[in-house]
């Protein structure tokens, strides 16, 4: 999340990157240390990240979202209610994060337009598409992790 500020993309994807870092401690020491490691990672984002933009994509969905999506994959079984719940935490985290981002953080409504047509809708309608990407990605990523790299990371502490 300190980095945010100097990769002019790292507004959207390094906030991504650091809620896929707590799947480790989800799978290793269960959901209550991952919401500890999030909220932590929170504060000091606020406190010392310069993009707080990209703090309020961490703290609004991608910091807790792996978190949320383990409970939300074990309780309820139909993956279409599933899917359902994860578009519905999404689309409400994003709708606030616009607003949060246009109000507090003096992000310019101007930003949201393309050839001068102001297109949010578009814009969430495209988020939803990379939510269900992102969503899958964090599946594969645990794949891979489970399978390759647990071991050698915490192989040694069981």
């Amino acid at each position: 999340m300190m980095i945010t500020g100097l990769v002019p993309v790292g507004t959207y994807a390094f906030p991504c990157f650091a809620g896929v870092l707590t799947l480790a401690i989800v799978i290793e020491f269960g959901w209550k240390w991952a919401l500890g490691v999030f909220a932590a990672a929170s504060l000091l984002s606020a406190l010392l990240s310069a993009d707080k933009e990209a703090v309020l994509y961490f703290i609004a969905l991608f910091g807790y979202y792996p978190i949320l999506k383990n409970a939300i994959e074990r309780k309820l079984k139909p993956k279409a209610l599933q899917y359902a719940v994860k578009l519905a935490v999404f689309n409400a985290a994003a709708v606030a994060s616009f607003y949060i981002a246009t109000m507090l953080l003096s992000v310019k409504a101007e930003e949201f337009t393309i050839f001068g047509v102001y297109v949010p809708l578009v814009f969430l309608a495209i988020g939803n598409l990379f939510f269900l990407f992102y969503d899958f990605a964090i599946t594969v990523y645990v794949a891979v992790y489970v399978k390759n790299l647990r071991d050698k990371l915490f192989g040694k502490l069981k």
